[in-house]
């Protein structure tokens, strides 16, 4: 029933990280029914494949093991010689055989899941000892599962065996009844075939097997949503805490932004809801750069800062919003505001001339942008 409650719990799909985890543990999709199946199917088919040359082989070391002087028989030493000999030659006979399913036992992981080394895995889990586990694990689903794969193993297995001991029983009882070699061949052919034949039919339970793996670990991976919020906090951090540090980065970048408001040559403002702090250097700079700018009430410290600091204030409402929609802090104001904004930079020249001759002010200029550029204009 708690796994069942689990299930329910538990219907999103498993993130990266959770797979990722699972990996370094040990756990992966695995079908000992596929592999088996594969390294079955490899051995054989090298065993078919190179029968002609292991039946010769095979008939010539059974020879030189029956053909052992009388006088040998009688010596320890000659017989262990001859027993590592024959031991040796059977093991290179074998050897094809056993190097093919070595190999499948290799490459038939990588179809499902890749391999893998966890030591983690190898280690020892009290928790495997408790009865009570151990019985939950044999009646829940998957026990079932792999029960009912056993049977439908041994039902088909024993099926396979009695066809192909019937049909072919005729034929191997025949193999005794001509020469040696040829008998040999024929037997190892027939061995061969028959086991072929038995080992192809436990693909039938592997192709059942291999989605059946596939889909369970699947299921154990599913998250709840109280999982995945978990998770999200402990690689991405806390939400809370994300404002906190976005908000502490946008103050230290508002004040180094104020830092730069009393080196601007003039400040252009809406004149209550945006401000743009504009600083030109004919020696240094090819057009006026922004060095500041802000709505609302960061407008209104700019303008507070220039107030303080002396720097002059014009109001252009349009040419304002123009700016704060079109440029970013650094970067030099777009081609299409040159003459605007040229316009605004002479009126600041002249009215510092004006002041320090103790001249009247000379009017404020009322610079004109293309319609296109302001955000307010009824297009």
């Amino acid at each position: 029933m708690a796994d069942e409650r689990d299930d329910q719990e538990r219907t999103e799909q498993a993130s990266e990280k959770r797979l990722r985890e699972a990996r370094e543990k040990g756990d992966i999709p695995r079908s000992r029914d596929f592999t088996s199946a594969a390294v079955t199917l490899a051995a054989l088919g090298a065993l078919l494949a190179m029968r002609e040359s292991i039946g010769t082989q095979l008939v010539a070391l059974f020879r030189g093991a029956l053909a052992i002087p009388r006088e040998a028989l009688f010596e320890p030493a000659a017989l262990t010689a001859a027993l590592g000999a024959a031991a040796l030659a059977a093991l290179k006979l074998a050897a094809p055989v056993l190097g093919a399913a070595a190999g499948a036992a290799l490459l038939a992981p990588l179809a499902l899941g890749g391999w893998t080394f966890s030591s983690e895995a190898l280690g020892f889990k009290f928790e495997r000892l408790d009865p009570i586990a151990g019985f939950g694990r044999i009646f829940a689903l998957r026990g079932v599962v792999e029960l009912v794969k056993a049977l439908a193993k041994f039902a088909v297995a024993a099926g396979v065996t009695a066809l192909l001991l019937w049909k072919l029983a005729p034929q191997l009882l025949a193999t005794g009844a001509g020469p040696v070699r040829p008998g040999v061949l024929r037997a190892l052919g027939l061995v061969g075939w028959a086991s072929l034949a038995l080992a192809g039919s436990l693909l039938l339970i592997a192709a059942v097997d291999v989605p059946w793996q596939l889909y369970d670990y699947a299921r154990r991976m599913r998250m709840s949503r109280e999982e995945l919020k978990q998770e999200y906090k402990e690689t991405e951090g806390s939400p809370e805490v994300k404002g906190r540090v976005r908000n502490l980065q946008q103050q230290m970048a508002r004040r180094r932004m104020m830092q730069e408001v009393p080196k601007a040559d003039v400040v252009v403002t809406n004149p209550t809801h945006y401000a743009v702090a504009l600083r030109y250097d004919d020696a240094r700079m090819r057009a006026p750069v922004v060095v500041a700018k802000g709505a609302d009430l960061v407008a209104a410290q700019i303008r507070d800062v220039a107030a303080r600091h002396r720097v002059p204030t014009v109001e252009a409402p349009p040419l304002a919003r123009a700016l704060f929609r079109s440029t970013d802090l650094g970067a030099p104001v777009p081609a299409a505001l040159y003459v605007a904004v040229a316009q605004v930079l002479a009126y600041v020249y002249r009215l510092k001339a004006a002041t320090a001759a103790g001249e009247p002010a000379p009017p404020p200029p009322s610079p004109e942008i293309d319609p296109a550029l302001d955000p307010q204009n009824p297009r």
